[in-house]
Protein backbone atom coordinates (compact mmCIF):
# COMPACT_ATOMS: atom_id res chain seq x y z
CA UNK A 1 0.00 0.00 0.00
CA UNK A 2 1.45 3.31 -0.93
CA UNK A 3 2.64 5.18 2.42
CA UNK A 4 -0.14 7.90 4.22
CA UNK A 5 2.55 10.44 4.18
CA UNK A 6 2.90 12.83 1.72
CA UNK A 7 -0.02 13.33 0.09
CA UNK A 8 1.04 13.25 -3.67
CA UNK A 9 -0.39 14.27 -7.03
CA UNK A 10 -2.34 10.67 -8.72
CA UNK A 11 -3.75 11.18 -12.32
CA UNK A 12 -5.94 8.54 -13.26
CA UNK A 13 -8.94 6.74 -13.61
CA UNK A 14 -10.01 3.22 -11.29
CA UNK A 15 -12.47 1.27 -12.34
CA UNK A 16 -13.92 0.43 -8.93
CA UNK A 17 -16.56 -2.36 -7.80
CA UNK A 18 -18.41 -0.86 -5.06
CA UNK A 19 -19.28 -3.36 -2.42
CA UNK A 20 -22.95 -3.63 -0.85
CA UNK A 21 -23.25 -1.09 2.37
CA UNK A 22 -21.35 1.84 1.70
CA UNK A 23 -22.37 5.27 0.03
CA UNK A 24 -20.16 6.20 -3.28
CA UNK A 25 -18.31 9.06 -1.18
CA UNK A 26 -17.39 6.41 1.49
CA UNK A 27 -15.84 4.04 -1.39
CA UNK A 28 -14.00 6.80 -2.74
CA UNK A 29 -12.93 8.03 -0.15
CA UNK A 30 -11.47 4.25 1.01
CA UNK A 31 -9.33 4.30 -2.29
CA UNK A 32 -8.67 8.16 -2.00
CA UNK A 33 -6.81 6.42 1.19
CA UNK A 34 -5.30 3.88 -0.61
CA UNK A 35 -3.49 6.04 -3.28
CA UNK A 36 -2.81 8.51 -1.03
CA UNK A 37 -4.06 10.68 -3.74
CA UNK A 38 -4.97 14.83 -3.30
CA UNK A 39 -7.58 14.93 -5.66
CA UNK A 40 -10.70 12.83 -6.00
CA UNK A 41 -13.55 12.15 -7.12
CA UNK A 42 -16.96 9.80 -8.42
CA UNK A 43 -18.97 10.13 -11.62
CA UNK A 44 -22.58 9.54 -10.84
CA UNK A 45 -23.01 7.89 -7.03
CA UNK A 46 -24.03 4.60 -6.38
CA UNK A 47 -27.28 4.23 -3.74
CA UNK A 48 -25.21 1.80 -0.49
CA UNK A 49 -27.95 -0.71 -1.68
CA UNK A 50 -26.88 -0.75 -5.24
CA UNK A 51 -23.33 -2.24 -6.07
CA UNK A 52 -21.20 -2.39 -9.23
CA UNK A 53 -19.27 -0.14 -11.27
CA UNK A 54 -17.97 3.38 -9.86
CA UNK A 55 -15.68 4.69 -11.95
CA UNK A 56 -13.40 6.91 -9.83
CA UNK A 57 -11.43 10.10 -11.18
CA UNK A 58 -7.84 11.21 -9.95
CA UNK A 59 -6.34 14.45 -10.29
CA UNK A 60 -6.22 15.58 -13.55
CA UNK A 61 -8.90 13.26 -14.16
CA UNK A 62 -11.66 14.72 -12.25
CA UNK A 63 -11.52 17.45 -15.52
CA UNK A 64 -13.27 14.23 -17.52
CA UNK A 65 -15.91 13.37 -14.99
CA UNK A 66 -18.47 15.65 -15.69
CA UNK A 67 -18.53 14.60 -19.32
CA UNK A 68 -18.89 10.18 -17.64
CA UNK A 69 -21.56 12.03 -15.90
CA UNK A 70 -23.52 11.80 -19.37
CA UNK A 71 -22.64 8.48 -19.92
CA UNK A 72 -25.29 5.81 -20.91
CA UNK A 73 -25.41 3.05 -17.86
CA UNK A 74 -26.32 -0.65 -17.60
CA UNK A 75 -27.75 -2.09 -14.49
CA UNK A 76 -29.53 -5.36 -13.23
CA UNK A 77 -31.93 -5.32 -10.69
CA UNK A 78 -34.04 -7.74 -8.79
CA UNK A 79 -37.67 -6.22 -8.74
CA UNK A 80 -39.26 -7.41 -5.19
CA UNK A 81 -43.49 -7.30 -6.41
CA UNK A 82 -45.86 -6.69 -3.71
CA UNK A 83 -44.39 -3.90 -1.58
CA UNK A 84 -43.48 -0.53 -1.83
CA UNK A 85 -41.56 1.20 0.09
CA UNK A 86 -40.66 4.94 0.98
CA UNK A 87 -37.39 5.28 -0.32
CA UNK A 88 -38.01 2.53 -3.78
CA UNK A 89 -36.03 -0.09 -2.45
CA UNK A 90 -35.24 -2.33 0.48
CA UNK A 91 -33.71 -0.36 2.71
CA UNK A 92 -36.40 2.19 3.20
CA UNK A 93 -39.80 1.74 5.45
CA UNK A 94 -42.57 0.04 3.87
CA UNK A 95 -45.28 1.97 3.33
CA UNK A 96 -48.00 -0.75 1.01
CA UNK A 97 -47.83 -4.07 0.50
CA UNK A 98 -50.50 -5.77 -2.36
CA UNK A 99 -51.01 -9.07 -3.27
CA UNK A 100 -48.92 -10.14 -6.26
CA UNK A 101 -50.97 -11.16 -9.53
CA UNK A 102 -51.24 -13.72 -11.38
CA UNK A 103 -49.03 -12.85 -14.64
CA UNK A 104 -47.49 -14.39 -17.87
CA UNK A 105 -43.57 -14.07 -19.31
CA UNK A 106 -45.43 -12.72 -22.44
CA UNK A 107 -47.79 -10.39 -19.94
CA UNK A 108 -44.49 -8.71 -18.01
CA UNK A 109 -42.71 -8.61 -21.31
CA UNK A 110 -45.38 -6.95 -22.99
CA UNK A 111 -45.09 -4.44 -19.75
CA UNK A 112 -41.73 -3.54 -20.17
CA UNK A 113 -42.31 -3.10 -23.83
CA UNK A 114 -44.54 0.08 -22.43
CA UNK A 115 -41.21 1.43 -21.07
CA UNK A 116 -38.77 1.12 -23.50
CA UNK A 117 -37.71 3.88 -25.82
CA UNK A 118 -38.33 7.43 -24.61
CA UNK A 119 -40.25 8.13 -21.59
CA UNK A 120 -40.99 10.91 -19.14
CA UNK A 121 -40.05 9.85 -15.35
CA UNK A 122 -40.92 11.58 -11.95
CA UNK A 123 -37.61 11.17 -10.01
CA UNK A 124 -38.01 9.73 -6.67
CA UNK A 125 -38.38 12.15 -3.62
CA UNK A 126 -34.85 10.28 -2.24
CA UNK A 127 -32.93 12.00 -4.69
CA UNK A 128 -30.05 14.46 -4.43
CA UNK A 129 -32.30 16.81 -7.15
CA UNK A 130 -32.53 20.36 -5.57
CA UNK A 131 -35.77 21.88 -5.28
CA UNK A 132 -35.32 25.47 -3.81
CA UNK A 133 -31.47 24.75 -2.60
CA UNK A 134 -32.57 21.91 -0.85
CA UNK A 135 -32.16 18.37 -1.47
CA UNK A 136 -34.88 16.44 -2.27
CA UNK A 137 -33.79 13.63 0.15
CA UNK A 138 -33.55 16.11 3.00
CA UNK A 139 -36.99 16.93 2.87
CA UNK A 140 -38.12 13.86 2.50
CA UNK A 141 -36.09 12.31 5.50
CA UNK A 142 -38.25 15.28 7.05
CA UNK A 143 -41.73 13.91 5.80
CA UNK A 144 -41.65 16.29 3.37
CA UNK A 145 -43.13 15.20 -0.24
CA UNK A 146 -43.13 17.99 -2.77
CA UNK A 147 -43.86 18.06 -6.42
CA UNK A 148 -41.60 16.79 -9.27
CA UNK A 149 -41.09 17.88 -12.80
CA UNK A 150 -40.97 14.46 -14.89
CA UNK A 151 -37.99 14.38 -16.65
CA UNK A 152 -37.32 12.78 -20.42
CA UNK A 153 -35.28 10.21 -20.54
CA UNK A 154 -34.33 7.02 -22.57
CA UNK A 155 -34.10 3.23 -21.92
CA UNK A 156 -32.44 2.10 -24.99
CA UNK A 157 -33.12 -1.83 -23.49
CA UNK A 158 -35.02 -3.66 -20.97
CA UNK A 159 -34.64 -7.12 -20.84
CA UNK A 160 -36.42 -9.80 -18.75
CA UNK A 161 -33.76 -12.12 -17.40
CA UNK A 162 -35.70 -14.22 -15.27
CA UNK A 163 -38.80 -14.41 -13.17
CA UNK A 164 -39.85 -15.90 -9.83
CA UNK A 165 -43.42 -16.35 -8.16
CA UNK A 166 -42.93 -12.23 -6.50
CA UNK A 167 -39.69 -10.55 -8.19
CA UNK A 168 -38.14 -10.21 -11.77
CA UNK A 169 -34.83 -9.91 -12.73
CA UNK A 170 -34.40 -7.22 -14.90
CA UNK A 171 -31.16 -5.78 -17.40
CA UNK A 172 -31.92 -1.92 -18.22
CA UNK A 173 -29.69 -0.11 -20.75
CA UNK A 174 -30.37 3.64 -20.34
CA UNK A 175 -29.67 7.32 -20.39
CA UNK A 176 -28.34 9.61 -18.06
CA UNK A 177 -30.88 10.93 -15.65
CA UNK A 178 -32.68 7.66 -15.07
CA UNK A 179 -33.55 6.13 -11.73
CA UNK A 180 -33.99 2.65 -11.56
CA UNK A 181 -35.78 2.99 -8.45
CA UNK A 182 -38.50 5.02 -9.99
CA UNK A 183 -38.87 2.67 -13.14
CA UNK A 184 -39.29 -0.22 -10.73
CA UNK A 185 -41.73 1.49 -9.26
CA UNK A 186 -43.62 2.47 -12.13
CA UNK A 187 -43.49 -1.54 -13.29
CA UNK A 188 -45.08 -2.29 -10.22
CA UNK A 189 -48.33 -0.37 -10.65
CA UNK A 190 -48.47 -1.35 -14.61
CA UNK A 191 -48.34 -4.42 -13.22
CA UNK A 192 -50.94 -4.12 -10.50
CA UNK A 193 -48.76 -4.59 -6.97
CA UNK A 194 -46.40 -2.09 -6.55
CA UNK A 195 -42.52 -2.99 -6.19
CA UNK A 196 -39.38 -1.89 -4.96
CA UNK A 197 -35.65 -2.36 -5.45
CA UNK A 198 -34.76 -5.59 -3.81
CA UNK A 199 -31.29 -6.01 -5.58
CA UNK A 200 -28.94 -3.30 -8.14
CA UNK A 201 -25.49 -4.25 -10.02
CA UNK A 202 -24.53 -1.45 -11.94
CA UNK A 203 -22.60 -3.46 -14.61
CA UNK A 204 -21.58 -0.59 -17.53
CA UNK A 205 -21.10 3.55 -17.64
CA UNK A 206 -20.14 4.27 -20.87
CA UNK A 207 -17.28 2.19 -22.69
CA UNK A 208 -16.02 1.20 -19.14
CA UNK A 209 -17.56 -2.54 -17.86
CA UNK A 210 -18.06 -4.41 -14.54
CA UNK A 211 -15.28 -6.60 -15.90
CA UNK A 212 -12.94 -4.19 -16.08
CA UNK A 213 -13.46 -3.47 -12.79
CA UNK A 214 -11.37 -4.03 -9.17
CA UNK A 215 -13.12 -4.27 -5.44
CA UNK A 216 -11.29 -2.78 -2.63
CA UNK A 217 -9.96 -6.12 -1.20
CA UNK A 218 -8.57 -6.57 -4.64
CA UNK A 219 -7.04 -3.28 -4.17
CA UNK A 220 -5.67 -3.59 -0.48
CA UNK A 221 -3.67 -6.43 -1.70
CA UNK A 222 -1.77 -4.23 -4.51
CA UNK A 223 1.95 -2.53 -3.53
CA UNK A 224 2.45 0.98 -4.78
CA UNK A 225 3.20 0.18 -7.66
CA UNK A 226 0.46 -2.34 -8.59
CA UNK A 227 -2.41 0.05 -7.35
CA UNK A 228 -0.79 3.14 -9.84
CA UNK A 229 -0.87 0.15 -12.79
CA UNK A 230 -4.23 -0.17 -11.94
CA UNK A 231 -5.11 3.47 -12.94
CA UNK A 232 -6.06 4.19 -16.98
CA UNK A 233 -5.38 6.71 -18.67
CA UNK A 234 -6.86 10.12 -18.03
CA UNK A 235 -7.96 10.97 -22.06
CA UNK A 236 -9.65 7.19 -21.94
CA UNK A 237 -13.19 7.99 -22.16
CA UNK A 238 -12.09 10.98 -24.59
CA UNK A 239 -11.25 8.66 -27.13
CA UNK A 240 -14.64 8.92 -29.36
CA UNK A 241 -12.97 12.89 -29.95
CA UNK A 242 -10.67 13.51 -32.58
CA UNK A 243 -7.05 13.93 -31.97
CA UNK A 244 -4.62 16.73 -33.03
CA UNK A 245 -1.08 16.31 -32.62
CA UNK A 246 0.68 19.91 -32.18
CA UNK A 247 4.98 20.39 -32.64
CA UNK A 248 7.13 22.05 -29.95
CA UNK A 249 6.34 25.59 -30.71
CA UNK A 250 2.28 24.91 -31.28
CA UNK A 251 2.35 22.86 -27.70
CA UNK A 252 3.86 25.73 -25.99
CA UNK A 253 1.77 28.57 -27.56
CA UNK A 254 -1.42 25.84 -26.31
CA UNK A 255 -0.18 25.48 -22.76
CA UNK A 256 -0.37 29.64 -22.55
CA UNK A 257 -3.82 29.35 -23.30
CA UNK A 258 -3.22 30.93 -27.14
CA UNK A 259 -5.47 30.20 -29.90
CA UNK A 260 -3.40 28.85 -33.33
CA UNK A 261 -4.20 28.17 -36.79
CA UNK A 262 -4.08 24.42 -37.46
CA UNK A 263 -4.41 23.05 -41.17
CA UNK A 264 -7.13 20.18 -39.90
CA UNK A 265 -10.03 19.52 -41.40
CA UNK A 266 -12.30 19.01 -38.11
CA UNK A 267 -14.73 21.18 -36.25
CA UNK A 268 -15.70 21.13 -32.84
CA UNK A 269 -14.25 19.51 -30.04
CA UNK A 270 -11.16 17.84 -29.97
CA UNK A 271 -8.24 16.33 -27.92
CA UNK A 272 -4.30 17.73 -27.98
CA UNK A 273 -1.09 15.91 -28.05
CA UNK A 274 2.25 16.72 -28.35
CA UNK A 275 3.94 13.52 -28.93
CA UNK A 276 2.63 11.13 -26.46
CA UNK A 277 1.62 14.01 -23.92
CA UNK A 278 -2.01 14.42 -23.40
CA UNK A 279 -2.14 18.20 -23.19
CA UNK A 280 -6.17 18.61 -22.89
CA UNK A 281 -8.98 19.62 -24.70
CA UNK A 282 -9.58 22.08 -27.79
CA UNK A 283 -11.92 23.11 -30.10
CA UNK A 284 -11.79 23.41 -33.90
CA UNK A 285 -13.62 26.97 -34.95
CA UNK A 286 -14.77 27.74 -38.54
CA UNK A 287 -11.96 30.37 -39.14
CA UNK A 288 -9.67 27.23 -39.02
CA UNK A 289 -8.24 28.28 -35.48
CA UNK A 290 -7.60 25.71 -32.32
CA UNK A 291 -9.24 27.09 -29.40
CA UNK A 292 -7.53 25.39 -26.01
CA UNK A 293 -10.91 25.09 -23.66
CA UNK A 294 -9.31 22.39 -20.88
CA UNK A 295 -5.76 22.02 -20.26
CA UNK A 296 -4.09 18.96 -18.28
CA UNK A 297 -1.11 19.38 -16.44
CA UNK A 298 0.26 15.83 -15.58
CA UNK A 299 3.53 16.48 -14.96
CA UNK A 300 3.07 17.74 -11.01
Amino acid sequence: MIQSHPKRNVHGILLLDKRLGVSSNRALQEVKRLFNANKAGHTGSLDPLATGLLPLCFGEATKVSGMMLDDNKRYQVTVQLGIKTDTGDLEGSVIATRTVPEFTIKGIKAILEKFTGEIDQIPPMYSALKQNGKKLYELARNGITVERKARHITIFELKLLAVQKDTLELEVYCSKGTYIRSLTEDIGEEIGCGATVKELRRLQAGQFHIEQAVSLEQLQKLDEQQLLAALIAVDTPLQNLPAVHLNNQQAASTKQGQSLILAENLLGPVRMYHATEFLGLGEMRLDGKLAPKKLFNMND
